[in-house]
């Protein structure tokens, strides 16, 4: 099972809270339509490892992927939306888990990098995300393009760690103030 920080719902007195453990059970710990918005970089099935040998847990078994989106689609409130990041070589595998949960794709994300992380065929200067609608969410103000910036982090405490700089303009653009994010899948 996929294991995961998570910021729960007030009903909860989870809120800002950071938990350790099963995504999945932490989530059915959660009240139905609780959570406004669903932000996540989960594990993307392609066995990564880093230049200096760091590896993902759960990065190489796709039991996980459909319980944690059925769960991540329980507790977001209708009409709302989820951004997940997720490794293209596996993206049937991701298409199909959000679709059985219920999401519906509405749009996608490309987020460039100023470095590459790896080099086979081509160097690999970006990370992709979908943006997922639960029922039928209103249009941003102010939506965002397609294609954003990846900063830089250097990875000191995660091989994938994204900056928060570069997560803030999809909660500012999908989010109202004082709604509850959440992060089911984030790492330690």
């Amino acid at each position: 099972m996929a294991t995961t920080s998570a910021v729960h719902t007030q009903q909860n007195h989870f809120t800002n809270t950071i938990l350790h453990g099963d995504c999945i059970e932490i989530m059915r710990q959660m009240p139905a339509e609780s959570v406004d918005f669903v932000l996540t970089d989960p594990p993307y099935l392609v066995n990564y490892c880093d230049r200096t040998g760091r590896t993902l847990q759960n990065d190489c078994d796709a039991d996980w992927l459909k319980p944690a989106m059925a769960e991540a689609y329980r507790v977001l409130k209708q009409d709302r939306l989820m951004v997940c990041f997720y490794g293209w070589p596996r993206a049937d595998d991701f298409l199909d888990a959000w679709r059985s949960a219920g999401f519906r794709p509405v749009g996608h994300f490309v987020f460039r990098k100023s470095y590459t992380s790896s080099v086979k065929f081509m160097k690999c200067q970006h990370e992709q995300a979908y943006l997922l609608a639960k029922g039928r969410p209103p249009l941003p103000k102010d939506p965002l393009p397609d294609v954003q910036r990846l900063i830089y982090t250097g990875n000191a405490l995660h091989p994938t760690q994204k900056a928060v700089m570069s997560l803030v303009p999809l909660v500012r653009a999908f989010t109202l103030p004082g709604d509850v994010v959440l992060d089911p899948l984030c790492c330690p």
